[in-house]
């Protein structure tokens, strides 16, 4: 080799070194204001994720809203004007329904069981295969317990207390619920939420859990609580990423990345177990709070099975989804009963798993 060619091959070697070192910048905005606690696990996620990967990836995060609208995000990610978004799945129901259990669930799994499912028993394969439909990968990084529950300013305390009331509810599913058992589903954004309380607007509204819906303001405008919150009994945040941009990782890097989102996951449960208890106790000096008895959750369960195959069936994705929840909730179970009351929480009386089967072709 003469020595211009051996020049040259250095040259060219350098290149090549220095664009496989070459850092990746993102860009990564949420569906969440900073005013609202949930996107504190967003910037959980992206400050361990920049630390892990610190020289293989920049990640630049912006709040909700300002660089799209809340409800644009989705479109942002799939079409890769941004690399990620940080969002709640069940925002995106009207797109493909199996994005509402991947969500949350109408009185069928709590925090644990979401996190065992997408751990140990599929659930993250589901995701992948629901947001790969939209040319996203996506990484389940936030789980809560079940949320607060109706806030409003005349009592609910049983299911005669629902009759006729004009509550703001999200959720596909949920909503025929709550219509099933006598109210009437309001849809609107978490904005508008303490504005119409306080107009009269709508009788009631959900939103999230204890210590979220206590940054959002809405002691100020009510003054009764229902609890348990049976209509999301447990939520999963996370992170849409457009997969040309994950693809342009590399296997290392992308590693990173999912081992940022499990750390994430594990203290999104605790640390929002902590601000709900705390909160818990802020409304307990400021409102009432009413709890449905026995009888009343269990014929919101009941009424809930009907619901969840109803609506699976319209839909062979979220047949496939509901069914691998239900699948896994048989399973576990035997254990889970046989350790009671020391294991973790109760193996709810769900939905038939071959009336699911059924729909997923």
């Amino acid at each position: 080799m003469t020595i211009k060619a051996y020049i040259l091959a250095a040259g060219a070697a350098t290149a090549l070194a220095g664009q496989a070192v070459a850092q990746e910048s993102w860009t990564m905005t949420t569906t969440w204001p900073s005013s609202l606690e949930l996107i504190e696990t967003d910037k959980h996620f992206v400050d361990l994720a920049n630390k892990l990967t610190k020289g293989e990836l920049s990640i630049e995060f912006f709040e909700g809203g300002s660089l799209v609208p809340s409800g644009e995000v989705f479109g942002a990610v799939e079409s890769g004007t941004i690399q990620a978004g940080a969002d709640w799945p069940g925002y995106w129901a009207g797109r493909d329904s199996a994005f509402s259990p991947l969500a949350t669930t109408p009185s069928l799994f709590n925090a644990v069981d979401y996190v065992n499912w997408i751990q140990q028993w599929g659930g993250a394969d589901l995701y992948n295969e629901i947001y790969g439909n939209f040319n996203m990968v996506y990484l389940p990084y936030g789980v809560t317990n079940n949320e607060s529950g109706f806030r409003t300013n005349e009592p609910i305390r049983n299911l005669a207390d629902l009759q006729g009331k004009r509550l703001r509810l999200s959720g596909l599913e949920q909503g025929k619920l709550l219509e099933r058992l006598g109210g009437n589903q309001v849809s609107m954004a978490g904005g508008e939420i303490y504005q119409s309380l306080e107009r009269g607007v709508i009788d009631g509204a959900e939103f999230s859990t204890p210590n979220v819906d206590w940054s959002g303001g809405f002691q100020q405008v009510t003054k009764y609580w229902a609890t348990p919150g049976w209509h999301q009994s447990a939520s999963v945040f996370g992170v849409m990423i457009n997969k040309s941009a994950w693809d342009a990782l590399d296997a290392e890097t992308q590693e990173k990345l999912q081992i940022a989102a499990d750390a994430t996951l594990l203290w999104s449960l605790a640390f929002t177990e902590k601000r709900a208890t705390e909160a818990y106790a802020k409304f307990d000096d400021a409102v009432e709070i009413n709890r449905y008895d026995d009888e009343t959750l269990a014929r919101v369960q009941e009424m809930a099975n009907e619901v969840i195959v109803e609506t699976a069936c319209a839909n062979p994705n979220s047949a496939k989804v509901y069914l691998s929840m239900v699948e896994y909730l048989n399973d576990y179970a035997q254990w889970r009963d046989a350790s009671a009351p020391f294991n973790l929480g109760r193996t709810p009386n769900g939905p038939d798993a071959e009336a699911l089967r059924a729909c997923v072709n």
